[in-house]
């Protein structure tokens, strides 16, 4: 018993120290690129007023925000407030980088978590129902659909959405996250986010249902399948009560796979319509060259990508203990 709670300790530790090292190297990279790359990051800090600033004056603040030094001095110093809890202050802000981040994250939680959670209640139904339909014209309508939303760009789906339901049909807010004096109206957030969810939940449904769809048929072939069948068992009762159930556990390990699938699309979605959220604030950290907001942004989002790898790996590993590494490897 003790030898194998030390394996677990020992494992347990080194997928921390990969996730630590595979955070680090993403750090290193982000930071690099994003001083190399085009950009004064002084118009993020004195906006406009930089154009009338003489040469010296640029040289004293970018002397005075750290920029003149080496690249490899300015990361170690991030890298040593990081490791005291400091993000830095943003320079688009001027405000603490985990204070700004605080203010969004939970419209980004709430968007992600709702869209995430009705692709996979739909995708479960819709799977189920094409499965009991195989070969059917609903069955084949379900698979071309899969497809075809499949390969349409979440951005180009959001612009008809908003063209056709804002625009238009005017039913629907074109975008944020609440009306105008509205913020605490949840009724009002929950009106804003039915487009947004709409175009995540349509451009990752079907290929989830899809996914649920064949392996329920794989599962629906094998030999206890028939010897229900056999026993005269409803085909309907099978599906329900075995087949759905022995589909579960990869399932499970799909779905925490998904997570920086559905994480990407929210992002970009997020930018489209003008949601709060931590997409639109990455994507205006590398536009406006706020550094410590866009180390601060890559770094979530990068602990939730490797979190939900490891978790998908580790579900894996649990259904089937044949895709743990070899005995001994970490010990």
């Amino acid at each position: 018993m003790d030898y194998e709670r030390k394996s677990t300790f020992k494992y347990a530790l080194c997928r921390i120290a990969e996730m630590i090292l595979i955070l680090l190297i993403l750090s290193m990279i982000v930071f690099a690129l994003s001083r190399l790359c085009p950009g004064d990051p002084l118009r993020s800090w004195y906006g406009d007023g930089v154009d009338r600033m003489s040469a010296e004056q640029k040289a004293s603040a970018r002397e005075s925000l750290g920029f003149e030094k080496p690249l490899p001095v300015q990361y170690g110093i991030w890298l040593k407030d990081l490791a005291h809890g400091e993000l830095g202050l943003s320079y688009k802000y001027k405000r603490p980088v985990a204070e700004v981040i605080r203010g969004v994250l939970a419209n980004t939680i709430v968007f992600g978590l709702t869209a995430y959670i009705m692709t996979f209640v739909l995708a479960f139904r819709i799977g189920r129902l094409s499965a009991k339909r195989e070969g059917t014209k609903l069955d084949r309508f379900i698979c071309k659909a899969g497809v075809i939303s499949g390969n349409i760009p979440v951005f180009f789906l959001s612009l008809i959405c908003i063209l056709i339901f804002a625009v238009n049909l005017r039913i629907l807010p074109t975008g944020g996250a609440y009306s105008y004096g509205a913020e605490g109206n949840i009724l009002d957030r929950a009106w804003h986010l039915v487009l947004p969810v709409f175009v995540i939940v349509i451009g990752h449904l079907w290929y989830y249902s899809y996914m649920v769809r064949n392996l329920l048929l794989e599962e629906m072939r094998k030999e206890y399948v028939l010897l229900l069948k056999a026993e005269g068992m409803p085909r309907t009762k099978i599906i329900n009560n075995y087949c759905m159930k022995n589909i579960l556990p990869p399932m499970i390990t799909i779905m925490a796979i998904a997570v920086p699938h559905l994480l990407g699309g929210t992002y970009v979605v997020e930018m489209v319509f003008g949601y709060p959220g931590l997409g639109r604030l990455s994507f205006e950290s590398a536009l406006y060259k706020d550094y410590n907001m866009l180390m601060a942004t890559t770094l979530l989002t990068g602990s939730v990508v490797v979190l939900s790898n490891y978790l998908a790996q580790i579900i894996g590993e649990k259904i089937d203990p044949r895709m743990r590494h070899e005995e001994g490897s970490y010990e």
